[in-house]
């Protein structure tokens, strides 16, 4: 009978998985992490509680998350990757080296940080994360705030860099490297690419019904997870947006110094507005909103995440300017925080305005 007790040691505990990190490094930026595994060598932790503030652990530490935190494992790289810069332009291309930023002790958060916190619901493949910068490249592009133009001097290229660098340092807390323009028309096949970018636009064409029967709408667009993550993401980086702007704008003239302090009033009320949105689903306490009522928040949400990314941007510029030319910054300031204040307005609304709702 004891030999059968040690033949069949079902009683004990069972041992741990290993945590798999054998894509860190090159397909993945930020792993999730279980509780009692070892960082590995040349990695960090990063562990973050329900209100987003973090810690970070050094390699060779051992994860043990306290009640509420969530773990990351996170390779700092460098990592390679490619960015089209213009969408109608494939074959071009800019080849760059990116790094995660490390630990700063006298800022008040780490951006990357805080990217896990509020953008990360799991691991971070070094796909979507190039996605994502690529998206807010090709903005900051289409909007006239960063300058490529064909033919770029040299001294318009160390203008596009340094706003690059800033966008991508301040929006995503990483280390642009190296950043050189590549063509890839021998490599791209062009028609193709159109061939699936028809395909994508007819996927995505019958949104537009979706919008008035939410029954028939694809499942790419699901109300409450698109609304959770927009309004997780303003209640996290509206404070630390606002304490950067604080320390980043620094107005010349009694004017600049009230209108400063107006925007950031706004946005504090802005923050307060999402602290305190309604659930999703009710229009009152123990009654059901409409679906279709529903779909129409959740695209206010949306909409107000994407002027958070406009302000993360926005902030990049303020970093770079001069004192001569923050007048224009501020102007946009105003027209970003107004998109802000509506949309957060409109996501606290049960019926919809009496006027026509723009298409999201």
């Amino acid at each position: 009978m004891l030999g059968s007790l040690f033949k069949h040691p079902s009683w004990f505990p069972s041992r741990q998985k290993a945590f798999d990190a054998s894509a860190l490094g090159h397909a993945a930026i930020a792993l999730p992490a279980p509780s009692g595994c070892a960082v590995p060598p040349a990695c960090a932790a990063v562990l973050v509680d329900r209100n987003g503030r973090s810690r970070r652990l050094a390699g060779g530490a051992r994860v043990n998350p306290l009640d509420g935190e969530t773990a990351w494992v996170v390779h700092p790289g460098p990592y390679q990757i490619e960015l089209l810069p213009f969408a109608q332009a494939p074959e071009v291309a800019l080849a760059v080296s990116i790094a995660i930023d490390a630990s700063d002790p006298r800022a008040t958060y780490q951006r990357f940080d805080l990217f896990l916190a509020s953008e990360a619901g799991g691991p971070v493949e070094l796909s979507d994360f190039a996605g994502a910068m690529q998206t807010a490249l090709q903005r900051e592009l289409a909007q006239g705030n960063l300058d490529l133009p064909p033919c770029t001097t040299l001294d318009e290229w160390n203008v596009f860099r340094s706003g690059f660098n800033q966008l991508m340092f301040t929006r995503f807390g990483v280390m642009v490297d190296d950043c050189v323009p590549v063509d890839l028309g021998a490599a791209r096949d062009y028609p193709r690419l159109l061939a699936a970018r028809l395909a994508e636009h007819q996927r995505s064409a019958p949104q537009a019904d979706a919008i008035a029967a939410p029954s028939s709408a694809p499942e790419a667009f699901i109300p409450a997870c698109e609304d959770a993550r927009a309004l997780r993401r303003l209640f996290l980086e509206l404070p630390c947006l606002m304490c950067a702007i604080r320390m980043a704008a620094l107005p010349e003239g009694q004017a600049q110094f009230r209108q400063q302090q107006d925007l950031l009033r706004r946005l504090d009320l802005v923050s307060l507005s999402v602290g305190s949105m309604p659930a999703l689903e009710l229009s009152a306490p123990n009654v059901a909103l409409a679906q279709i009522d529903q779909w129409r928040r959740a695209r206010h949400s949306r909409r107000a995440a994407a002027a958070l990314d406009e302000s993360w941007a926005l902030l990049a510029r303020f970093k770079n300017a001069a004192d001569a030319s923050l007048a224009p910054l501020f102007d946009d300031a105003d027209r970003i925080v107004a998109n802000l204040e509506t949309e957060t307005a409109g996501r606290r609304l049960t019926t919809a305005p009496q006027y026509a709702e723009d298409a999201a």
